[in-house]
């Protein structure tokens, strides 16, 4: 509302001051058509004025040219030409050509990389723990095809130096390695393991994982 009244009162502003301007207008407008009917008539009423004499002025005197004396021509000196001084030879004795030094392979020192000698395996563990050897030898069989399972995923984040990933793999299977015998397979499982949780040399970690594929050939040897 308050808008609408705002805008009304523009409006008439504009209005307002559009037909101030259009008046005074129109009275610029009437005097001068008054000035010029003012002007026409006092032309008419005076008389018109006669020329006035235009003395002749008198024509200046011709100007006398003075012709330059002529100027007396330079003397040209005549220069001897210089002799031409004799030319002294400098030899410039070579430059020693500089030493180029091959650079120095360094020296990598060798990688102490795991020599994984465990001891075989064995599930006496189980039959510890009050199984018959045919039971534990049961468990053995299902834990191979694990193992078998996790190393081809354990390459992949291997390839992509993924050790988290690692880590999280060989820490499944090693659970149950662990669980069911010790040596070979097992112990390598728990120092690969361990190694993974805050190694980060690819080589060591690819060391372990071949040494896994080898005691898991071993073990399916063992328990065929």
């Amino acid at each position: 509302m308050l808008g609408t009244v705002i805008l009304s009162i523009f409006v008439l502003l504009v209005i307002l001051l559009v037909f101030i301007e259009y008046r005074n207008e129109k009275k610029y407008q009437e005097e001068r058509r008054q000035s010029r009917e003012k002007q026409t008539r006092i032309n008419r009423t005076t008389p018109p004025t006669t020329p006035e004499k235009v003395t002749p002025r008198a024509e200046p005197a011709p100007k006398v040219e003075l012709k330059p004396e002529p100027k007396p021509a330079p003397k040209v000196e005549v220069k001897a030409e210089p002799k031409p001084e004799p030319q002294v030879e400098v030899k410039t004795e070579p430059k020693p050509t500089p030493k180029i030094e091959t650079p120095k392979e360094e020296v990598k020192e060798a990688k102490a990389l795991p020599e994984a000698k465990y001891p075989p395996f064995t599930h006496v563990r189980l039959v510890e723990m009050g199984l018959s050897d045919d039971e534990a030898k049961e468990f053995v069989a299902e834990l191979i095809p694990q193992i078998e399972e996790q190393i081809p995923l354990i390459e992949e984040a291997m390839n992509i130096s993924d050790f988290h990933q690692m880590e999280r793999l060989t820490h499944s299977i090693k659970g149950s390695a662990t669980n069911i015998g010790t040596g070979g397979v097992s112990d390598l499982l728990v120092d690969c393991n361990t190694y993974l949780k805050t190694g980060t040399d690819i080589d060591i970690a690819k060391a372990y994982v071949a040494h896994l594929k080898q005691y898991t050939q071993e073990l399916k040897a063992q328990y065929a």
